[in-house]
């Protein structure tokens, strides 16, 4: 087979039967299986749409034959204030008998190249496999922690003004308020529709949203979970302020009688054993979501640095694919936005874009890299990068 002549183009709602069969097949999910949770045939089907409605879909064909395809959706993500459109990937699929031939690459790079013209500079993902995205130019951006907390370590004296109360997935408070947390949070995305509808397309009926509502009827958190075999999972619990953590933990505690532990996920990349009374529980972290900058001008020209750094430094970038990003550039900060010339300075870092990626998103520290092996740069110019930068970690629960 010679790769080269294989025709990569988009994908329209026309190719839905051979994209959702490639999909199938990747990732191996049956009829039966998706039937077991409470799917209908047609709603399996018409579920995929809407990705191939508004995200940007290529594939690339085997005379008539879909043989490899790469989805990106278009979304908005707060990053340190800012509102930015970025793309989120998924459907990365290839049938195995055509691995290896450098297919997934030339649709990522027509992808990203797209992406680009779109204004779009920064894209994320979940990777299937690490390593071969590094290769590409991604980096680890977020954390994903797991937690199990039995039900005598489950708090009992918390005292807030204001209430809980069960509501509907399709509640405007709880839909609003998470629109509120992703404005005031660095790394959350906003969900549209489709958004929303990937949040709950795996979860069952008796999924359940409580919000807590502070003492003036305002919404200023929630938890999304469901009571399973004694057990309570807690899918995604945010808020707002100290008042409704504790008020959605005290709404946990309430449970105490009903189950045998709790376990849930938390997107903050910080440990919640601390703030519990009881903190001997059981905390796991792993990779969550990586990232790449798509367009490196672009980008800069829109983050926001540290408000309260002024200077002048070098970057000097690699990309493995993406010729428009090998460049080096002079960024003279102040005030939190960054002019940029050609050439370098005396103070001058050198680095991958994907490196760069996980700097300034906040979730790796200039020094912490130099020490990895990941920026050669001088102890000066090091201080400055991390210096410049907002040190905040992304907080990404959203999965495509």
């Amino acid at each position: 087979m010679n790769a080269e002549s294989f025709q990569i183009r988009k994908l329209t709602s026309e190719d839905l039967t051979q994209y959702n069969g490639l999909l199938r097949y990747a990732f191996q999910v049956t009829e039966k299986s998706l039937q077991e949770i409470g799917w209908e045939d047609d709603e399996i089907k018409q579920s995929k749409f809407p990705v191939l409605e508004r995200a940007n879909v290529w594939g690339c064909f085997d005379g008539g034959s879909l043989i490899s395809q790469f989805a990106a959706y278009p979304l908005e993500m707060n990053i340190h204030g800012a509102v930015c459109p970025i793309a989120f990937i998924t459907s990365v699929s290839t049938y195995p008998e055509y691995s290896g031939m450098g297919l997934m690459s030339r649709l990522m790079k027509q992808s990203l190249w797209e992406m680009r013209e779109s204004g779009q500079t920064l894209a994320l993902l979940y990777p299937y496999s690490i390593p071969l995205y590094r290769k590409k130019g991604w980096e680890i951006v977020s954390d994903k922690m797991s937690y199990q907390i039995r039900d005598v370590q489950l708090p009992r004296s918390i005292q807030v003004p204001g209430h809980v109360r069960r509501v509907s997935w399709e509640d405007a408070d709880f839909m609003n308020l998470h629109t509120r947390f992703a404005s005031q949070t660095h790394g959350c995305l906003f969900r549209n529709h489709l958004a929303w509808d990937e949040y709950w397309r795996w979860d069952e009926d008796d999924t359940t949203v409580a919000v807590y509502y502070r003492e003036d009827g305002t919404p200023s958190g929630y938890m999304v979970y469901l009571i399973k075999d004694d057990v309570m999972h807690i899918k995604e619990m945010i808020y707002l302020d100290s008042e409704s953590r504790k008020g959605l933990w005290k709404y946990i505690g309430a449970h105490e009688s009903m189950v045998d532990e709790v376990v849930g996920y938390n997107y903050f990349s910080e440990p919640i054993a601390f703030s519990l009374e009881d903190s001997d529980i059981k905390e796991t972290i792993r990779p969550y979501i990586m990232g790449r900058i798509v367009d490196l001008e672009g980008f800069l020209k829109r983050y926001r640095f540290h408000p309260g750094f002024a200077g002048t430094f070098s970057l000097e970038i690699s990309d493995p694919i993406l010729e428009w990003n090998r460049k080096t550039l002079t960024l003279s900060i102040s005030g939190g936005a960054a002019s940029l010339t050609e050439g370098s300075c005396p103070h001058q870092a050198a680095l991958s874009i994907g490196t760069l990626t996980t700097l300034l998103l906040g979730y790796k520290h200039a020094t912490q890299l130099a020490d990895l092996e990941r920026i050669q740069a001088d102890t000066e110019t090091l201080h400055m990068l991390d210096h410049a930068v907002i040190h905040r970690k992304p907080y990404i629960s959203d999965y495509f």
